[in-house]
């Protein structure tokens, strides 16, 4: 399935190909890498991704173990040329996300923000993050894995991405799209909508005392991780 490739932007390690079911026949073969979450797509490789190609990724993405991720470099690198990569932003219907892009070959972006560039996963409103702040404090970046106090942070201080939740309702209507006239139509089961309560033991510091460092939660992994069946059997 997967052969070494070249080393990752961020972590050097080697990346590894994977083959995904391209438009018009075919397949796009992109480089991932699982240590940092991250993929690289060469020029125009995600928009040639069908369908069934983004939900096979999507796939990949919810396998991967919760909490094993580096968080990456604060400077990236590419993987063809060796020209330090340009952080940049683009606007989806489901919110902004940020990738990281090499002017001649290509792109990295992380995993947790490519679900926002594809649907199923949307930002979180100040609403929900003034309840987040009920009950958490710090929440992992899904675009670099930075940790990020909600208290005084309304996005990343590192790389500014927004705070972001994969949640029932944006993984439904992503599915809905990317299956409609390709197969089964999705099954969700036992994934409740997003809620910000999110339970960390008793107390707001979980019963660990108020000296014990906060607990680190990504919403993103904890919605990736939520047992649900999205694709019939």
């Amino acid at each position: 399935m997967t052969h070494t490739l070249s080393a990752c932007p961020s972590c050097r390690a080697p990346m590894h190909a994977h083959r995904f079911r391209r438009k018009l026949g075919a397949e796009v073969e992109l480089d991932i890498c699982l240590c940092c979450q991250g993929i690289w797509f060469d020029a125009y490789e995600s928009l040639q991704l069908a369908p069934e190609g983004v939900i096979e990724l999507f796939r990949l993405i919810r396998e991967q173990p919760e909490g094993q991720r580096l968080p990456l470099a604060a400077s990236l690198f590419c993987p063809r040329c060796g020209e330090r990569l340009i952080h940049s932003q683009d606007r989806v219907k489901s919110g902004r996300f940020n990738y990281l892009r090499c002017g001649e070959h290509g792109r990295f972006i992380s995993f947790g923000q490519f679900m926002i560039e594809k649907g199923f996963v949307r930002q979180v409103s100040p609403a929900e993050i003034k309840q987040l702040k009920l009950h958490v404090t710090i929440l992992r970046c899904n675009s670099c894995g930075a940790p990020v106090d909600i208290r005084t942070e309304s996005a990343c201080p590192h790389c500014r991405a927004p705070i972001a939740v994969l949640d029932a309702d944006a993984v439904e209507k992503a599915l809905a799209g990317y299956l409609a006239g390709t197969g089964p139509a999705p099954r969700a089961v036992a994934m409740p909508p997003f809620s910000p309560v999110v339970q960390r033991g008793a107390g707001a510091d979980g019963g660990r005392g108020v000296d014990a460092a906060p607990d680190i939660v990504d919403l993103v992994g904890e919605g990736i991780a939520g047992a649900w069946q999205w694709v019939s059997d």
